[in-house]
């Protein structure tokens, strides 16, 4: 079964679930039986977005249920049933007035039901969907990919740190016959890696890259880039208490692109794959970086450190070199980068930055298709003078406070070669607040999106 159990086999006995919308609500109840009718007006229930109704039998006893829909097509119109609902068995009745499609229907009862439960043995049982599994093989993966981000951002820092992340890629490497070396420590300065050494150097565990590599060479080179650090203090440039509080989720990148990767191998997508992750703690102590030093890349570009607190673009400098050197097909990285980018566009939408216009546009469309959007950002290479740096080619910040997620996005495309198609996304991976659907702490978002684009773009 799948991650989280919240279904049960296609033929296990089951009430029937009718999902409704407010403007087929109407006609719809007055196709129902008379006792019933009477329960739905005595209960107010119009079909709104977001409610539900167990329907009773002659006899009292549960018989059905109906659940208000918004958007169809929408996974998170799904989200509030499981935990709505009394923890029964329901199936989706099919033929009714509102048609729901199988897959988005598994995956918004699945991220509805989902809870983080590694420390907390309290859960509230859930109501459960009868599935097909078989048949929705690919649905199942993409709700397990999104439960892995979760799970991986959910998990604190003394047991997700960089020897984890690295064993999470490990693990996954070995499942799927893949290709896997990790760099680490002061090997990542004799391997040509030292901006990633000079953000982790101070803490106790060692700073790394992590690669896992599979498929054909004669295939489509696809590199997924995922900003790995498992706690941001700020370095000497030290965050208040409250904006350290969730920096165990500054490693929500990383577990985008692992989860990413995941679907890639999983669904056999017809691409030879890499996996980049630099992992690192950005910790206080004797050895750490500090602001004004100017720091090495792999590149050769010299960085001037205005703030060690923008260290995610620092070690992402290092890892897009690199993905480029190998001239892939397709560079896309994803990073909890900014607050800038949360600013602008709020906790819900990730902010979209692409080197070529139709890149941007196939992802957004995706996003749009899959309802998991993004919003494109500009790579407005004028603020790259906010940048500037009296005594090294750039530096990793400035004194602004202007733009402040395009200028990250400027700094990283310094790394990046003109001819190479590239992606990034300034994702912030958490739910402040418990939503339908969306419970609080670490999110998936843009995974399905991104998906749902590389299969566009790579499927044979």
């Amino acid at each position: 079964m799948p991650s989280p159990p919240c279904f049960v086999p296609a033929d296990a006995p089951a009430l029937p679930l009718h999902p409704i919308d407010t403007a087929r609500f109407p006609a719809w109840r007055e196709a129902q039986p008379p006792h019933w009718q009477a329960w739905l007006d005595a209960h107010a229930f119009r079909g709104e977005p977001g409610s539900a109704l167990v329907l009773p039998g002659v006899d009292g006893t549960p018989a059905a249920a109906v659940a208000g829909i918004g958007d169809p097509q929408d996974p998170a119109s799904l989200g509030h049933l499981p935990l709505l609902l009394p923890p029964l068995a329901f199936r989706l009745v099919e033929g009714g007035p509102l048609a729901l499609p199988a897959d988005r229907a598994l995956l918004g009862w699945g991220l509805g039901a989902y809870r983080f439960d590694r420390y907390l043995k309290t859960a509230k049982p859930t109501a459960t969907l009868a599935v097909d599994a078989a048949a929705q093989a690919e649905a199942l993966a993409v709700l397990e990919a999104s439960c892995l981000v979760r799970d991986l951002v959910n998990t604190p820092t003394e047991h997700m740190g960089p020897d984890e992340l690295e064993a999470e890629v490990r693990a996954l490497a070995t499942a799927h016959g893949a290709g896997f070396r990790c760099v680490r420590g002061t090997d990542l300065l004799a391997q040509n890696f030292p901006a990633i050494h000079a953000v982790g150097r101070a803490s106790h565990r060692e700073p790394r890259l992590i690669e896992l590599t599979h498929g054909d060479a004669a295939l489509p080179h696809l590199v997924l880039v995922g900003k790995g650090v498992c706690f941001d203090t700020g370095g000497l440039d030290l965050k208040p208490a409250d904006g350290m509080r969730h920096m165990k989720k500054d490693m929500g990148g990383a577990a985008h692109a692992i989860a990413l990767a995941r679907l890639v191998l999983e669904r056999a997508l017809p691409v030879r794959l890499s996996l980049l992750v630099p992992a690192v703690e950005n910790a206080l102590g004797p050895d750490a970086y500090r602001p004004g030093e100017v720091i090495a890349t792999r590149p050769g570009l010299a960085v001037e450190i205005d703030n060690t607190d923008a260290e995610g673009r620092v070690i992402l400098g290092d890892a897009l070199a690199y993905a480029a050197e190998q001239k892939p097909a397709l560079l896309m990285d994803f990073a909890t980068l900014t607050g800038a980018a949360r600013i602008a566009l709020g906790p819900d939408l990730p902010a979209l930055f692409a080197n070529r216009d139709a890149l941007a546009q196939a992802y957004l469309e995706a996003g749009t298709a899959e309802r998991d959007p993004l919003w494109r950002m500009p790579l407005w290479r004028p603020y790259l003078s906010y940048l500037k740096s009296g005594i090294a080619d750039l530096a990793n910040a400035g004194g602004s406070r202007m733009a402040g997620c395009v200028t990250a996005a400027l700094y990283l495309e310094r790394f990046v070669p003109e001819a190479q198609d590239w992606t990034h996304v300034d994702v912030y991976s958490w739910n402040d607040a418990d939503r339908p659907g969306r419970p609080a702490g670490g999110e998936a978002q843009g995974l399905r999106a991104a998906w749902g684009f590389l299969k566009r773009r790579f499927a044979a």
